[in-house]
């Protein structure tokens, strides 16, 4: 086990939040990794609800539960203090503590203090716990799998854990590659490639997808856009150090403006894709694109399935909405 690998059955701790909004984190977990929560737990006033068995510290540590999971992002990514007691109760009662907030749990003397008594751990998943070198593009065995975006929050993380799943039910060799906090706390573990210097995104991406068996597939999970003014620099080194054999395109129908960047629009699907299989042919000349993964939330089933329709037509690959249609038939082409 690496230092920040989560042990299972997890508590997932969910606060006070109001909605399953404020407690992403803990849904995504939920949704999942089911088998891995050994229950929940919420504060007085929390509405938030995960329909998993309701539990104390103490019921949990009964239950077998090996790590406390902070399922929530409270405002400013701090850490409330009247949470202090019960992060201390799990540790004594032998849970390891995961969180990816911004502060570091680590940071906190008190929180530091018990973990030294108690011998268990507090892991910060935005904290990078790998090697930092260089990338160095050279080729290795094994298939790999990266989703790409026209924007940040199109459904990345989303279509690559439904494909890894997908593939796990045929009983495909594959290992969901996590690359974000969230994919981390899903996975149990990974890297957060925004916390890692730019110099070194493409080597540590090498190491989370290493040299594997011939028949081996690495799904990544994907982060930002080449095309998202700020957050460009971390697609590019992820695509060099993941030397991609396919790319999976994710899009919001609909959606006309980047992520929190004004007079940005929202590039054509032609530009992603050729964009990114351009700049992919540095570390993988083979580079090709697997299929089209679209969020058609905001269309009606009808629009959802001519838009599908239409876009099949026009690029000759697999399309999908993972939430609408599943993502079957990205991994038949897969198997084809």
């Amino acid at each position: 086990m690496t230092q920040n690998e989560l042990k299972a059955p997890y508590l997932v701790f969910m606060g006070d939040a109001e909605d399953l909004l404020m407690a992403k984190v803990a849904k995504g977990v939920a949704h999942w990794r089911p088998e891995k929560c050994v229950g929940q737990m919420r504060l007085p006033g929390a509405k938030a609800d995960l329909g998993l068995t309701e539990m104390s510290v103490q019921q949990a540590a009964a239950a077998g539960a090996k790590t406390f999971i902070l399922g929530l992002a409270p405002a400013g990514g701090s850490l409330p203090a009247e949470w202090l007691p019960i992060l201390i109760e799990a540790m004594e009662a032998g849970m390891d503590i995961a969180s990816g907030l911004h502060i570091r749990l680590n940071a906190i003397r008190d929180l530091v203090a018990v973990a030294e008594r108690t011998g268990q751990r507090l892991i910060d998943v935005r904290e990078p716990q790998v090697e930092m070198v260089c990338g160095n593009g050279l080729p290795r065995s094994g298939k790999r799998l990266l989703a790409v975006g026209s924007d940040c929050c199109v459904g990345k993380m989303f279509s690559t854990l439904a494909i890894h799943q997908e593939m796990q039910r045929r009983g495909i060799n594959a290992t969901f590659r996590a690359t974000g906090q969230t994919g981390i706390l899903i996975e149990g573990s990974g890297v957060p490639v925004d916390a890692v210097i730019s110099d070194f995104i493409a080597g540590v991406v090498e190491q989370l997808s290493p040299a594997n068996d011939p028949d081996h597939w690495d799904i990544i999970e994907g982060q930002g856009s080449l095309f998202h003014p700020a957050y460009a620099g971390v697609s590019l080194g992820l695509l060099h150090g993941a030397q991609a054999d396919v790319i999976i395109v994710c899009h919001e129908s609909g959606r006309q403006q980047m992520d929190l960047m004004e007079g940005y629009p929202v590039p054509d699907l032609d530009a992603v894709i050729k964009t990114n299989l351009q700049l992919g042919a540095l570390t993988n000349p083979a580079i090709r694109l697997g299929g089209i993964a679209l969020n058609t939330s905001a269309l009606s089933p009808a629009e959802a399935a001519a838009e599908i329709a239409r876009c099949q037509a026009l690029y000759g690959v697999p399309v999908v909405d993972p939430v609408r249609t599943g993502v079957a038939a990205i991994v038949d082409g897969l198997e084809g």
